[in-house]
């Protein structure tokens, strides 16, 4: 985070903290302990970030997330989920874009979002064979 220039609101749950229930916020919000619960954001540059050793369990509705921590639970960006290296997820992730770098690791679905309401299922390879979504 450093050498990074905050315009807006900025929300930290430090290492050592627990939050458990539902959170809204509008601009950015960085999960470094453990969240419980449901994050939503409705602002469209809105912005969730997990860093490394942050944990959250629980529904994430937000335009843009970037993990590097641990996620169970779904994923719903309406515009950009960027997966770190140290990412990991065990839930669906409903996206428009995605970067997703080496090390990653998903355990759930990847759904493509398009303009309509419906999206597009991904399967993902697994141990050579291509598997078809149901």
């Amino acid at each position: 985070m450093a050498g990074k220039r905050f315009d807006k609101g900025v929300t930290l749950i430090a290492t050592g903290t627990e939050v458990v229930g539902d959170i809204k916020f509008a601009d950015q919000l960085f999960i470094s302990g453990k969240v419980c619960g449901t994050v939503i954001a409705d602002h469209e540059k809105a912005t969730l970030t997990i860093s490394e050793g942050g944990r959250m369990e629980g529904e994430a509705r937000v335009p843009n997330v970037v993990i590097n921590g641990t996620v169970e639970g779904n994923v719903f960006a309406s515009h950009k989920i960027e997966l770190a290296p140290l990412a990991k997820v065990r839930g669906n992730l409903h996206y428009k874009e995605i970067v997703m770098q080496l090390g990653a690791m998903v355990d759930g679905q990847l759904v493509h979002e398009t303009q309509d309401a419906g999206g597009n299922v991904h399967a993902l390879k697994v141990d050579g064979a291509h598997n078809q979504p149901d």
